[in-house]
């Protein structure tokens, strides 16, 4: 795929290949939690825009990261182009007051996942995601048994979707999938709630 508003010959200088999957999953993945990130995200209305503030907490450190992500799906859902630029708190204050929706989540680090609580209308959605370094290593990736779908190219459990699902939605999306929200004690239990 080639970035179709890129002038001609520079189609992937600075969009890159997203070499990510997506699961829907009833509990989060077992094992040490080796960072947590506190995301909010805001899709840009009318673009392909996602500003992102994450606070990562690790057991010796806590930091704050900005930055501004365009997204370009690919037609029929396959594999898009990601391109993104990191911020200072100037910028990202101001990008901030664009409109559009928002989502929190926070992240759990436990590799080779993030899993992702969702909060707000979204509370009770779990998601786990994986990034590979390059196309062998996503061929060589093993999906574990307990995933309930993939949903890397379901459009309505991307992102910038989530972020305009309503509660109601959320409930008829996961009853599709034969799943049930979890609670914020249940999310809370299920979830490593600290960096090890």
């Amino acid at each position: 795929m080639e970035h179709r508003d890129a002038p001609p010959g520079k189609a992937i200088k600075y969009a890159r290949a997203e070499l990510e999957r997506r699961f829907l999953v009833a509990r989060a993945h077992e094992g040490p939690c080796v960072r947590r990130a506190a995301i909010t995200d805001l899709y840009v209305t009318g673009t392909r825009l996602r500003l992102r503030r994450a606070v990562e907490t690790t057991a010796s450190e806590s930091t704050i990261s900005r930055k501004l992500t365009q997204k370009i799906p690919a037609p029929g859902g396959g594999r898009g182009l990601i391109t993104t630029i990191y911020l200072d708190e100037a910028e990202h204050s101001v990008l901030s007051e664009l409109p559009g929706s928002g989502l929190t989540k926070t992240r759990y680090s436990v590799p080779p996942f993030g899993i992702d609580v969702f909060t707000g209308d979204l509370a009770g959605l779990l998601m786990a995601e994986i990034e590979f370094e390059n196309a062998e290593e996503e061929k060589h990736f093993q999906v574990p048994p307990d995933v309930v779908a993939e949903v890397t190219a379901d459009p309505r459990l991307s992102g910038g979707r989530l972020a305009l699902t309503k509660r109601n939605e959320l409930m008829s999306l996961l009853a599709e999938f034969r799943l049930e929200p979890l609670d914020a004690s249940e999310q809370a239990a299920r979830a490593l709630t600290a960096p090890r």
